[in-house]
């Protein structure tokens, strides 16, 4: 992933209450160091593949997101947040366009 997509999904996470430690960990893809529920560990597992390979997405991957709780618009709407950012980060990258510095901005959760 690009680093000025990196950057602003660093920010995101922080601004949604990710600690520094869970920023880092889920930025390298190790998520058995990030502190998150089980929950979230399915989604963020099932995002990944709708990012890498949307196509071999099957309803058993969605089962296994409604059997840790989470709703059918909940689902949708992280399909449709992971296909917004890969648009973003498509565009920004034929643009060429350099990270924003949106850590370092981060005064939201400070």
């Amino acid at each position: 992933m690009p680093v000025g997509s990196l950057d602003s999904h660093a920010y995101f996470l922080r601004v949604q209450g990710a600690d520094d430690k869970t920023v880092q960990a889920i930025a390298e893809g190790k998520l058995d160091d990030a502190e998150i529920t089980p929950a979230e560990r399915a989604l963020l597992e099932y995002v990944t593949k709708v990012t890498e390979a949307a196509y071999r997405t099957t309803a058993e991957d969605v089962q296994v997101l409604r059997d840790h709780g989470w709703s059918e618009p909940q689902i949708a709407e992280a399909v449709y947040i992971t296909a917004m950012f890969a648009f973003f980060n498509r565009v920004a990258d034929a643009f060429g366009i350099s990270p924003q510095g949106y850590l370092e901005m981060n005064t939201l959760t400070k």
